[in-house]
C-alpha cells in the first residue's frame, strides 16, 4: 500500500524529499528511472507521473530544469541499455532450449524479424507506455536487435520521453486546476496507455481468425 500511496502522491513525497535532502533528490530520481527502465522485474515504479512532478518542481524553482532533463535522460537511456543487455545475454541461452515449454524457436524468429523491421518505432513509442517501456528493450535484446539500431532509437525515445514530460510539468504543473486534480491525472497517465494497448491487442486477436481463414 505504501508503494501505491507513493505513486498516487508522488508530488508530496518528492517535494518533502527536496525540502529535507536537497540535491540528493537527483540521485534518487536517477535511481528510480534507471531501475524502472533497466530492470525487467520493476515495471511498476512511477515513470510518467514522476517526470511530470519533476517538471512542476522545476517550474516552482525547487529543482534545476536543465540538470533534471539531462540527468533523467541519461538514466532512461542507460536503463534501456541495461535491459537490452540482459535480454541479449539470455537470448542465446534461451535459443538453445529449442521448443521447450517456455520457448518456441518460431516465436523467437518472428520476434527477431519484427524488431528488425519495426523495432525502432516500438522502442520509441514504448517509452510512453507503462510496463511496455520496461519489457520492450528486454525483448529487443532477446530478439537480437542490433545494438547500433537499438541505441539510436533508445537515445531518441529517451530524450523525447523525459524532455517532453518534464517540460509539460514545468509549464502546466503549477496551474491550480492541475494541482487540485493531480491524482486523477496520474491515474490517467497510468491507465490510458494500458487501455490503448489492450484495445489494440483485442483488435489484433479478432483479425487473426479472419487472416487464418
Amino acid at each position: 500500500m505504501l508503494l501505491v500511496d507513493f505513486i498516487l502522491h508522488v508530488d508530496r513525497y518528492l517535494e518533502n524529499f527536496v525540502t529535507n535532502y536537497g540535491a540528493w533528490v537527483y540521485a534518487l530520481l536517477f535511481l528510480v528511472i534507471f531501475v524502472e527502465t533497466g530492470v525487467v522485474v520493476m515495471p511498476f515504479l512511477p515513470g510518467d507521473s514522476l517526470l511530470f512532478v519533476v517538471g512542476a518542481l522545476c517550474g516552482l524553482g525547487l529543482m534545476n530544469y536543465p540538470l533534471s532533463v539531462a540527468l533523467l535522460t541519461a538514466a532512461a537511456v542507460l536503463g534501456n541499455q541495461s535491459n537490452y543487455t540482459i535480454g541479449r545475454h539470455f537470448g542465446p541461452r534461451v535459443f538453445q532450449w529449442e521448443d521447450s515449454r517456455f520457448f518456441n524457436r518460431r516465436a523467437f524468429e518472428q520476434a527477431h524479424a519484427f524488431y528488425e523491421k519495426y523495432g525502432g518505432i516500438t522502442i520509441v513509442l514504448a517509452r510512453f507506455m507503462p510496463f511496455l517501456r520496461t519489457f520492450a528493450p528486454f525483448v529487443a535484446g532477446v530478439a537480437q536487435m542490433t545494438r547500433r539500431k537499438f541505441s539510436l532509437y533508445d537515445v531518441s525515445g529517451g530524450t523525447l520521453w523525459v524532455g517532453g514530460i518534464v517540460t509539460a510539468g514545468y509549464f502546466f504543473g503549477s496551474i491550480p486546476w492541475v494541482k487540485e486534480n493531480l491524482d486523477k491525472i496520474i491515474w490517467t497517465m497510468i491507465l490510458l496507455p494500458g487501455v490503448i494497448v489492450l484495445a489494440g491487442a483485442w483488435k489484433a486477436r479478432r483479425k487473426a481468425p479472419v487472416a487464418g481463414a
